[in-house]
């Protein structure tokens, strides 16, 4: 594993500016194939930032977008909830917010702009979603227990990224219609996908925190360790096949 450099990058949008968590090799000499790393519902954390230095140390340039704005995180359930759902008022604002992202990576010195990727957990799982519903030039793009609804609807050939998806199969965000829905979706369009389902994993289940959370906010959300593990473990795997 690699030593890992980081530094705030600042994307400047007409409310606020963005200051999001650029991590990547410390030793970096030729750009690197880059990743898009989009919070949960909390906003830009600590936790979401260490996903970013996780991904720096296996040789990626990642970027972990404060979606909010000026830093910002929730305190609570209700206030993450009170802003998710301000993005989802405006997904044209959003798409254009989520675009300027991808073009803020891809403009990188340390980023490879031909191989790049968008990763999300929860809220940035859907948003990465999106953002390959949009037809973005993106090479791949993987949810992590992230809601599955269409923001958008797609046509055959639009997607143009391989799409992977790590879904707990105890979520009690997304039941198993939305799953079939997506599934449905993503066959008609033609997208390159894969689907994988946890068994007894709930949503949150990549954070360490997500039972903590749980219970203090009284969510369904909890922990899976296995699952987390595993996921990655999936990813690392899906990108060396769309990098490669």
């Amino acid at each position: 594993m690699s030593a890992v450099h980081t530094e705030t990058i600042h994307i400047n949008f007409d409310e606020h500016t963005s200051k999001s968590h650029l991590a990547c090799p410390a030793d970096q000499e030729t750009p690197r194939p880059g990743v898009l790393v989009i919070p949960e519902f909390w906003g830009l954390t600590d936790y979401i930032k260490s996903r970013a230095n996780a991904l720096a140390e296996l040789g990626y340039s990642a970027l972990a977008v404060d979606i909010y704005g000026e830093g910002w995180t929730a305190n609570t359930a209700e206030e993450a909830t009170n802003a998710m759902n301000r993005l989802f008022a405006d997904m044209e604002k959003t798409s254009e917010r989520m675009r300027s992202y991808l073009n803020t990576l891809k403009n990188l010195k340390q980023t490879d702009e031909t191989k790049t990727a968008s990763i999300g957990y929860c809220l940035g799982g859907a948003l990465s979603l999106h953002l390959a519903r949009l037809g973005a030039d993106v090479t791949g793009v993987v949810s992590f227990h992230g809601d599955l609804d269409p923001q958008t609807a797609i046509q055959a050939g639009q997607v143009k990224a391989k799409i992977l998806v790590c879904h707990g199969e105890a979520d009690a965000f997304i039941l198993e219609e939305k799953v079939k829905s997506f599934k449905k979706e993503m066959e008609d369009a033609g997208v390159d996908y894969q689907f994988i389902g946890y068994p007894n994993a709930h949503h949150g289940f990549t954070n360490p925190k997500a039972t903590e959370n749980g219970k203090k906010f009284d969510i369904p959300t909890a922990y899976d360790e296995k699952a987390d593990q595993s996921s990655w473990e999936e990813m690392q795997k899906f990108f060396h096949g769309i990098f490669n």
